[in-house]
């Protein structure tokens, strides 16, 4: 569906940007891919490895979600957005909280108005599972960010559709705890937060075609939420550094011990496709065409959380797929 079609990246340079980039030129022919973002540096040196000699459809678009007019210029001709840009450091977060609610909600609100006015045909925002039950403020302003783009199919027309992707730590992400530990390895000691932390884990190839398959799936107003293996953060220090000793540090301040993906109250608008899970919009604005269509509805009161999963990941599974990404463990 992307062949002959113009696709823009929101936080383009990114990890998941830079992926998403690749794969989209792998398996389609797209008019244009736009890298839209507002660090230059990281767009020079993204072009060194999507040269435009060798990949023509490419262009590279500084500016920041939060100038409107500025995503005005850019979102003309459009057909698809994957909105990746956030502020998602946590601690920076809770330093600067305004920045993150000019970025992450400001940001959303932007590009839902600007896409809608444009023409544009689909959007899928990137969430994540911090926005499920918030202790933090970037959880907060991602949760505000997935509800402005479900309510937007509501409010904008029916020219432009708009769904959410949720899920949860991208292994070797920048920021994640994988390059972290491997930078402490030198040292000998691994800080762990908490012996009992549990997180759900997705690779950054599954977290793209998770995208990518959203905009085939999509009616408008859906978040997507994958099945993925949960791991105890002890396990993951084996896995990395089992030479290494741990010592618990505490947890962080905005940190919780296990993160959910589905809460327990949007299990009456929730059904189970089998690889993946949709929280269908609850809005007395519109019936959604899959409510009661496809699927199967979970029990009243299910958690999708990373302490109760069904699906684990061993340390040897851990060592396997870092090793795939291209770590030194």
């Amino acid at each position: 569906m992307f062949d002959d079609k113009t696709i823009l990246i929101t936080g383009g340079t990114g990890s998941f940007g830079k992926k998403c980039t690749q794969v989209i030129l792998e398996r389609y022919k797209p008019r244009r891919l736009i890298i839209f973002s507002r660090d230059e540096l990281k767009q020079y040196e993204m072009a060194q490895d999507f040269p435009k000699e060798k990949y023509p459809v490419i262009r590279f678009f500084i500016g920041d979600v939060r100038d409107k007019e500025r995503l005005e210029r850019a979102f003309l001709g459009v057909d698809y957005i994957i909105h990746a840009a956030a502020m998602k450091h946590v601690p920076a977060a809770e330093y600067n909280p305004t920045e993150a609610i000019k970025t992450n909600i400001d940001g959303a609100r932007n590009i839902i108005n600007v896409a809608a006015d444009k023409g544009v045909k689909k959007v899928v925002a990137l969430s994540t599972d911090k926005a499920v039950n918030p202790v933090n403020l970037y959880g907060a302003t991602k949760l505000c960010s997935d509800k402005l783009f479900t309510a937007a199919n509501a409010f904008t027309g029916a020219g432009c559709r708009f769904s959410v992707v949720r899920y949860g730590n991208v292994l070797g992400s920048r920021g994640s705890v994988v390059p972290f530990f491997i930078k402490k390895k030198a040292e000998g000691v691994l800080p762990i937060t908490d012996p009992r932390m549990t997180r759900f884990w997705i690779s950054l190839e599954d977290g793209v075609d998770l995208v990518l398959r959203a905009f085939e799936r999509m009616h408008g107003g859906e978040v997507f939420v994958p099945k993925l293996p949960s791991m105890n953060i002890m396990d993951l220090a084996a896995a990395l550094a089992p030479e290494c000793k741990t010592e618990v540090v505490g947890i962080r301040p905005g940190e919780k011990l296990h993160e959910a993906m589905i809460p327990a109250e949007d299990s009456r608008h929730t059904i189970d496709l089998g690889d993946h899970f949709i929280i269908l919009p609850d809005s007395a604005f519109w019936d959604h065409p899959l409510r009661g269509k496809v699927g199967t509805p979970v029990p009243e009161g299910f958690e999708y959380n990373s302490r109760d999963n069904d699906q684990w990941v061993s340390v040897e599974e851990m060592r396997a797929m870092l090793k795939s990404q291209g770590f030194d463990v």
